[in-house]
C-alpha cells in the first residue's frame, strides 16, 4: 500500500472530513420538523438537545487533541471516526426524549473530538515544511461541504423514510475517513516532556491564544446561526404563506456551502492584508448583517434571502485565517495541545451559541415571533463582536 503524499494527502483528507461530517448537523437539520413536535420539545430544550454535540466535543478534546503530541494522529483519528458514525447510528436505533437523545448526541462529539483536530494535527504532520496555510484552509474549508451534505441529506432522508433513517445514513459517512486512516504514513511526534494536559506552554503563546479566543468567537455565532437555520427559514416561509422561492432544505444547504469558498477567499485576504486586519473586517461585517437580519425578521422573503446568503459568507469568511493563524503561531511540540485548547474553546462556545440562541428565543417569545428572531441575531451579533477585542489583546506589548 503507497502511503498518500502531497495533494492525494490533502484531497484524501478533505474527502475523508466531508465523511466524517455526514452526521454534524443531522440534529438541528430536523428537528424543527420532526423532534420538537414529536417530542413536545420547547426553543430552549431543542437548542440544549442540539448543542450536546458540542459539549461532548468540549469534554474530550484536550485529552485526545493533545494526546496527538505523543502518538501518531491516525490513531485518534481512526478511533474516534468510528465512535462518531456508531453514535449517529444509535441515535436513530435508541433516542426517543429529550434525555436520551441529549446522551446519545453528546457521544457523537466525543466521538468527532477525536476526528476533527487529531485529523488537522494527521495532516499537518504530514506536510512538507513550509507555509501550510493553504492546505490547512482547504481542509477546514471542507467542513462546509460535510456540514451543507449533513443538512441535505438528513432532511430529505427524514422527510422520505421518517426521522431515524436520517441518522442511519449520516451515520455510515465516516467509513469514508476510516478507509483514508489506512492509506495514510506512519508519523511518530517528537518527544515531549510533562503531564498530558499540560496547556502552560500554550498559555504563555499570547499570539496564539489571540486566535483560540477569536475562534470561540466565531463558533458561537456559526453555531447558533446554523443550529437555528433551518427553523428560522420555516418561519420565514409561513409568514410568507408558503410563497418563497427557496424552501428550508434548500436555503440551509446554500447558506452552508457558502462557507468554503468564503473560507478560502478569507484566508486569501488575511495572506494579503494581515490576518488580524482581515478577521477584523470580516467579524465586524458578520454582526451588521446578523443585524440586519434580525431587524427584517417579519419582513419579504425576497429580501431576507440576498441577507441570509451574504451571512452564510460573512459568519465563515474568518474560519481558515483564525485556524491557520493558530497552527503557525503554535510551538511545534506543543501543536497538539495548541489545537486541543483552540478547539476546547470554539466547540465548547458554539454548543454555547446553539443553546443560547434557543435560550433567547424562548425568552423573546418563541420561534413564532419576529421579535425573537431578532433577540437571537443580536445575542450572535454581539458574541461575534468580542473577537476583535481579543485579537487587539493578543498584539498588545508587542
Amino acid at each position: 500500500m503507497i502511503p498518500l503524499t502531497g495533494r492525494t494527502l490533502v484531497a484524501a483528507m478533505c474527502l475523508g472530513q466531508v465523511g466524517n461530517l455526514l452526521p454534524h448537523v443531522a440534529v438541528p437539520a430536523i428537528m424543527a420538523q420532526h423532534l420538537m413536535p414529536l417530542w413536545g420539545l420547547s426553543a430552549a430544550q431543542a437548542g440544549l438537545m442540539a448543542s450536546a454535540y458540542g459539549f461532548g466535543y468540549m469534554v474530550a478534546v484536550p485529552v485526545l487533541t493533545t494526546l496527538a503530541d505523543r502518538i501518531d494522529a491516525r490513531y485518534i483519528l481512526l478511533a474516534g471516526s468510528a465512535v462518531s458514525g456508531l453514535a449517529s447510528m444509535m441515535f436513530g436505533l435508541l433516542a426517543h426524549d429529550l434525555l436520551s437523545a441529549t446522551l446519545i448526541w453528546g457521544i457523537a462529539g466525543i466521538g468527532f473530538a477525536g476526528a476533527y483536530m487529531p485529523g488537522l494535527k494527521a495532516l499537518a504532520d504530514r506536510l512538507p515544511p513550509g507555509d501550510s496555510s493553504r492546505s490547512i484552509t482547504l481542509y477546514t474549508s471542507s467542513f462546509s461541504v460535510g456540514v451543507g451534505l449533513s443538512f441535505l441529506v438528513a432532511q430529505l432522508v427524514a422527510d422520505r423514510h421518517g426521522w431515524p433513517a436520517a441518522f442511519y445514513v449520516t451515520g455510515a459517512g465516516p467509513l469514508v475517513m476510516i478507509a483514508v486512516c489506512f492509506w495514510l504514513a506512519p508519523c511518530t511526534p517528537p518527544a515531549v516532556r510533562g503531564p498530558l494536559l499540560d496547556f502552560r506552554p500554550v498559555l504563555r503563546n499570547r499570539a496564539a491564544l489571540g486566535y483560540i479566543a477569536g475562534y470561540g468567537a466565531h463558533s458561537f455565532e456559526l453555531y447558533g446561526a446554523r443550529t437555528w437555520i433551518v427553523a428560522f427559514w420555516a418561519f420565514v416561509v409561513a409568514q410568507s404563506g408558503n410563497s418563497t422561492p427557496l424552501g428550508p432544505v434548500s436555503v440551509s444547504v446554500i447558506f452552508t456551502l457558502l462557507s468554503l469558498p468564503a473560507s478560502v477567499l478569507g484566508n486569501e485576504a488575511a495572506l494579503r492584508y494581515g490576518r488580524r486586519r482581515a478577521i477584523s473586517v470580516v467579524m465586524i461585517a458578520s454582526a451588521v448583517v446578523a443585524l440586519a437580519i434580525g431587524a427584517s425578521a417579519g419582513g419579504a422573503p425576497l429580501l431576507l434571502l440576498p441577507l441570509l446568503l451574504l451571512y452564510g459568507l460573512t459568519v465563515t469568511a474568518d474560519s481558515g485565517a483564525l485556524t491557520s493563524g493558530t497552527t503557525a503561531s503554535a510551538d511545534a511540540s506543543y501543536r497538539g495541545a495548541t489545537l486541543a485548547l483552540h478547539s476546547t474553546v470554539g466547540f465548547g462556545l458554539a454548543a454555547l451559541g446553539g443553546w443560547g440562541a434557543g435560550v433567547a428565543l424562548e425568552a423573546a417569545g418563541g420561534p413564532g415571533e419576529a421579535s425573537a428572531w431578532l433577540a437571537m441575531f443580536a445575542l450572535l451579533a454581539a458574541g461575534v463582536l468580542v473577537g476583535p477585542t481579543l485579537l487587539w489583546w493578543s498584539q498588545r506589548g508587542k
